[in-house]
């Protein structure tokens, strides 16, 4: 039985392997490990095996494991759905933000960044597919979202993340990363300065690396199936 240490060192080889073989510069790619529902020991775990940054959907949750692990070194990355009233604790907590898709919202957590933080780092969440079931603006609506977010005083515009439609194909896979990164590249042409492809799960991240991802999120790769113990 794999423990936390041992899912996390075959998936940075498994990133590691991505890089080389795409001609990505070795270390290029972070990987953010998805906590959600994962608890505040594991969490530990997975940072005593040396990873830093954790993704989490659910504030409520999130803050509770923020209190208990406030001993460690840990960088928290909000990654789910953003409610207007949660947005003040969002931007108070967190160092990242991926799933910025709303002016409204960016707004929101722009004027409720502490003014002790620095800004907060934010990528505006991009529906590659147009799913109805998922969150995200499309394409033609994202140079607009990026001037208006590039002119709030308490973010900084970081990139693009997306969640696109599920296939094993892989030539589909890096279709839909490939018009994400062109979009990301349109973004740059006319002076954003970007520096994130927030895309890539343990599904597709080869595919994701190949088109340009600089993060990729990995839960249970990293964790295991939920209810056993791997924390060793």
């Amino acid at each position: 039985m794999k423990t936390i240490a041992l899912r996390l060192k075959s998936l940075r080889d498994r990133i590691l392997d991505a890089e080389r073989l795409h001609g990505r510069p070795p270390g290029s790619v972070a990987l953010l490990a998805v906590s959600k529902t994962r608890s505040a020991e594991e969490i530990r775990a997975a940072r005593a095996a040396g990873q830093l940054r954790f993704g989490e959907n659910y504030l409520q949750e999130a803050m509770v494991k923020m209190d208990t692990l406030a001993d460690l070194d840990l960088e928290w990355h909000f990654i789910g759905p953003i409610q207007s009233n949660k947005t003040r604790e969002i931007a108070a907590r967190f160092a990242w933000v991926h799933s910025v898709d709303r002016l409204k919202i960016a707004q929101r957590l722009s004027a409720t960044r502490p003014p002790e933080l620095p800004p907060l780092n934010v990528c505006i969440q991009v529906n590659i597919g147009d799913e109805s079931s998922k969150s995200g603006i499309n394409l033609a609506q994202l140079p607009e979202l990026a001037q208006e977010i590039g002119r709030l005083p308490r973010l900084k515009l970081r990139g693009l993340m997306t969640m696109p439609r599920l296939t094993e194909d892989q030539a589909e896979q890096r279709r839909q990363f490939r018009d994400l990164r062109e979009g990301y590249d349109r973004l740059k042409a006319v002076g954003n300065s970007l520096d994130t492809l927030s895309m890539g799960t343990s599904a597709d991240l080869e595919a994701a690396i190949a088109e340009g991802a600089t993060i990729v999120r990995v839960g249970t790769d990293v964790f295991g199936e939920r209810g056993a113990d791997r924390l060793a």
